[in-house]
């Protein structure tokens, strides 16, 4: 990462008639200490057999082990609402109030360090859901309700009494809730998860900045290959390489090798200058 390139992005950025679009992966919160999804604090046991995200967050298993799965998301929420936003988080929040209409921010992460960080729930786009929110797993209605307050959020555990599922029920049917979370056997819509108003945000992006993902879902892809298609610039940051930071470079953007910690904040700083 050199000065020079910053400097150019922020020339784009900066642009009146230019749109900005920011979409985020689970790397901008491993920096605040939430392991990412699918690295080895991902996994959960069920007595003897050890059960990998894929399996875990899906909606087969949880009609299979509603309890069990619920769990695994209360014991992750945990983790989530123990750590703080990073100066990465700040610095997206800042530049939403400086660009304001000018801004939207795309997450494919549930823990709502955005929001906490200061983004706005209008400009934001949480394409995965947020664990502190769920919904009827018999759909008798459309409402995505906030986790209930006798939930404990602290100490982080993995035990979790059987009788916290009482309050986990539906406010309107008294049916079990769900986390509202995107799982592996399920896909975007609109209703929940933004997924046509994130394609559109990519048709007017002028610069797209990618920050700690590489694309696993289709989602994120779309809207990479949207912004490229109308010869939008693609910058990427990231600690490694990754398919991201080669399309960025392919089509004339930047890979800025590092933590997003200490990349958006310089990128702040010149931004004000």
């Amino acid at each position: 990462m050199s000065d020079n390139e910053l400097t150019k992005i922020c020339r784009e950025i900066v642009k009146k008639d230019h749109h900005t679009t920011i979409l985020t992966g689970a790397g901008i919160s491993a920096e605040s200490g939430i392991p990412t999804f699918r690295g080895p604090e991902g996994y959960w046991t069920i007595g003897s057999k050890e059960y990998y995200p894929e399996e875990m967050a899906t909606n087969a298993m949880f009609r299979k082990d509603p309890f069990e799965v619920w769990k695994w998301y209360l014991y992750r929420r945990a983790v989530c609402n123990n750590v703080e936003p990073n100066p990465g988080h700040l610095a997206l929040a800042q530049l939403e109030k400086l660009l304001k209409n000018r801004f939207h921010l795309i997450t494919q992460n549930v823990d709502g360090l955005h929001l906490r960080a200061g983004n706005t729930l209008e400009n934001t786009f949480q394409i995965h859901g947020n664990i502190n929110y769920m919904r009827c797993s018999k759909e008798c209605c459309k409402t995505i309700y906030p986790m209930p307050e006798e939930i404990p959020v602290k100490p982080v555990t993995k035990d979790f009494a059987e009788d916290i599922f009482d309050y986990l029920r539906c406010p309107e049917c008294n049916s079990y809730s769900r986390p509202h979370v995107l799982w592996f056997d399920e896909c975007y819509d609109e209703e929940y998860f933004r997924f046509n108003s994130s394609l559109e945000i990519a048709t007017r992006t002028d610069v797209l900045i990618t920050i700690g993902t590489s694309g696993a879902t289709n989602l994120p892809n779309h809207i990479v290959q949207g912004v490229i298609a109308k010869n939008g610039l693609v910058v990427d940051i990231n600690p490694q390489t990754n398919p991201f930071a080669e399309l960025a470079i392919r089509n004339g953007g930047y890979f800025l090798a590092g933590a997003s910690g200490k990349i958006l904040p310089k990128l702040l700083e010149l931004i004000n200058l």
